[in-house]
């Protein structure tokens, strides 16, 4: 094959994963077409030219294929080419009988070599391809939908989980600053991607980018214009409690020579294929070298964040309510709202949309609320894991619990999610370590005696 036919190749492959094709059926024929395609590439003959003529016609024949001809094609690979268990069976044998001895390193690699799967050297093949890695991030979003419903996908979900670990190291990604004068196309990924506050226009975008703001993504050399994560950070000279007040359009635009807090209020990871590949911790602790870099005054680095199972915690948890309203509490909200002094009572109150565009009723909420937020941050567990993804992250990264804000967050989204609390989680640099170390030894979650105090208040 000559280097011009392996261009045109790479560009068709190229405008492949831009395009979306009438998808074909796999039928017997076709699986067995794809078997032998499959077989070549395990069996690794030939040079790299090869081995990247293979992957081109693997990825096109996979791009072509319709939903239930992908879940066969990628079964195949699970299913097809793992370890020969008569291999890995001898060769952990002849390890088991060489401990010990001087023999010992050359099983222990003959061993490994046993345990590596064809399914890896398939994978791997795709690495070569200008455009190879965003079709293995694309292919596992597929991988992971289909996982669902046929668990036997999960070796080679594991496989190419690992692979991406690899290839998505962070010492591989560039940190980039994202302005309003970056190409429009990435502009528009970034309102695609956001996750947590959603970007609602041009103009919101825009304010999110002024110069009091700055944003930080992550890229990959392979993904140069795919943000794989970025983070939205406000300047400001105080602990942000309401996250209305940093999304306000309207709001004048701060001067960051009085800034002496960095806020992170966003962080969006975009590639599903990349689930379970970390980087984010990472990321917070480039961009905070960067600012302190670029604003030696900062002094403070926190976020705003949200609480996105608190409430799915609390509704499976009733000691929490009756830890959390006390009798006067619910005494209290019965005259307010006239309601029975009952718990089920304030769950339903809490179900109406407008509870929190009532005064009297909304401080009437704030202690309890704060409790139950402060119980499910402090306590909250799921099979020993912190129940919160985003504790789970921040406290995994050193950070504090620092302050609990009520009604920080008033959408739809944040009522339903957390009735509207956020919290602020404070990286200190001197005590990033030491928290860490605290959380992993002896599970000792790093939280300010405000945090601590609300807990136990619910607790007694």
């Amino acid at each position: 094959m000559n280097s011009n036919l392996m261009t045109r190749g790479l560009r068709k492959f190229q405008d492949m994963l831009g395009k979306s094709r009438q998808p074909k059926p796999l039928d017997e024929r076709g699986l067995e077409k794809l078997r032998a395609q499959l077989q070549e590439c395990a069996d690794g003959l030939g040079g790299e030219v090869s081995a990247r003529q293979r992957a081109l016609r693997l990825g096109e024949t996979y791009q072509r294929l319709d939903e239930a001809g992908k879940q066969a094609f990628l079964r195949l690979i699970a299913t097809g080419f793992g370890p020969d268990p008569e291999k890995v069976a001898q060769a952990h044998a002849e390890y088991q009988q060489a401990i010990g001895t001087p023999a010992q390193w050359e099983a222990e690699a003959r061993l490994w070599s046993a345990l590596r799967s064809p399914r890896t050297r398939i994978l791997t093949q795709f690495n070569a391809l200008p455009q190879g890695v965003r079709f293995l991030v694309e292919l596992r979003v597929d991988l992971l939908r289909f996982l669902q419903d046929d668990p036997e996908l999960a070796s080679l979900d594991r496989e190419l989980e690992f692979a991406l670990s690899s290839w998505f190291d962070v010492g591989f990604l560039e940190l980039r600053r994202i302005t309003w004068n970056s190409p429009a196309a990435l502009l528009e990924k970034l309102i695609e991607y956001e996750a947590v506050h959603t970007i609602h226009s041009w103009t919101d975008l825009k304010n999110r980018l002024d110069s009091d703001r700055r944003c930080y993504g992550f890229f990959h050399p392979r993904m140069p214009d795919e943000p794989l994560i970025f983070v939205e950070v406000a300047l400001t000279d105080q602990l942000a409690g309401d996250v209305q007040q940093l999304l306000d359009i309207d709001a004048p635009v701060f001067d960051t020579r009085a800034a002496d807090t960095a806020i992170f209020y966003s962080i969006s990871n975009t590639q599903d294929g990349l689930r379970g590949v970390s980087f984010g911790n990472f990321l917070l602790k480039r961009v905070i070298d960067d600012l302190q870099r670029d604003l030696p005054q900062l002094k403070q680095f926190a976020t705003l964040s949200p609480l996105p199972t608190l409430r799915r915690w609390a509704e499976k948890h009733p000691e929490a309510w009756t830890q959390a309203f006390l009798p006067g509490d619910l005494e209290r909200l019965s005259r307010l709202a006239a309601i029975p002094a009952t718990v089920d009572a304030v769950k339903a109150l809490l179900e109406q949309p407008d509870w929190a565009e009532i005064p009297r009723l909304s401080r009437a909420l704030q202690a309890p609320l704060t409790r139950l937020a402060a119980q499910y941050l402090l306590t909250a567990k799921n099979q020993e894991r912190l129940y919160d993804p985003v504790a789970r992250f921040h406290l995994g990264n050193g950070a504090r619990i620092e302050r609990l804000n009520f009604l920080a967050d008033t959408s739809a989204k944040g009522l339903s999610q957390s009735y509207g609390m956020m919290v602020n989680y404070l990286y200190e640099p001197g005590a990033i370590e030491e928290n860490v170390e605290a959380l992993l030894r002896q599970g000792r979650i790093a939280a300010s005696s405000s945090v601590r105090h609300a807990a136990r208040a619910g607790s007694k």
